[in-house]
């Protein structure tokens, strides 16, 4: 044996630094991933709870309409994302269904100053429907489905079916444009180019392009809805039980 030797010296020296974490293992490292992915959803989900505390502090608890706001109406908050396009897409349906009914009032005066016999009829009938159906339009098929989505409860989609149904019949009577009905549907339309009168004519095409825009876009949606409504498993029973659980006054809330 050499005296220089070091007795303590090992020939079988440490790869590692036995003070140094031990390298994660595959499972660790998946944990950690999993670990870092709920960290960013919560805080994704604080953000999104500190934007609506915003807006509410901003608007207030109702936002909608927002020149006289009376409910709260938010389909970026209220309704689950996988819903929310076709939420959007039937909100801007109603939208249209507004713009048409005055651009069918401004057809009927335009009518009336034609010279139809009928012309009072049509413009008296056009001003009530620009109140009425908007209003009924917006509180009988558009709110109930918007909460429908919002609640998944059976009987808002019961109160969807039944009140969109007749305005889909509503629609194509509009479509028609029958004289001293309040339409300037296709009738007045056609009458309105043979007699020349154009600017009556031109707004009348628009007004009947725009019936029959949100009735077949409307359409479109009842079916894709009575659909998802019936995937859902939702039942005329369940729907009587939700009432009188509930309370019809419920459903107009946001509850």
């Amino acid at each position: 044996m050499s005296y220089n030797e070091n007795p303590f010296a090992s020939s079988h020296s440490l790869d590692t630094n036995p003070f140094e974490d031990p390298a994660p293992s595959q499972a660790d490292a998946a944990r950690l991933d999993s670990i870092r992915q709920r960290e960013a959803d919560l805080e994704r989900r604080q953000r999104e709870l500190d934007q609506r505390e915003q807006q509410l502090k901003h608007h207030g608890k109702n936002n909608w309409p927002f020149f006289f706001p009376l409910i709260y109406h938010d389909i970026s908050v209220e309704i689950p994302e996988a819903s929310r396009p076709l939420i959007t897409r039937l909100y801007q349906l109603w939208l249209v269904l507004l713009g048409t009914l005055i651009l069918n009032l401004i057809a009927c005066i335009f009518i009336l100053i034609a010279g139809s016999s009928d012309g009072g009829r049509d413009v008296g009938a056009a001003i009530g429907y620009v109140f009425i159906i908007s209003i009924t339009s917006f509180l009988l098929w558009y709110r109930p489905i918007y909460n429908g989505y919002m609640k998944e409860q059976a009987l808002y989609y019961y109160f969807y079916f039944f009140f969109c149904g007749f305005h889909l019949l509503f629609s194509v009577y509009m479509i028609i444009g029958v004289p001293s009905t309040g339409s300037a549907g296709l009738i007045q339309t056609i009458q309105m180019f043979a007699s020349h009168h154009w600017v009556a004519a031109i707004l009348g095409l628009v007004a009947t392009v725009g019936w029959s825009l949100q009735g077949l876009g409307n359409a479109y949606y009842y079916r894709q809805i009575y659909a998802h409504h019936t995937a859902a498993g939702h039942t005329m029973e369940k729907a009587k039980t939700e009432l009188a659980s509930h309370g019809a006054k419920a459903y107009f809330t946001r509850g």
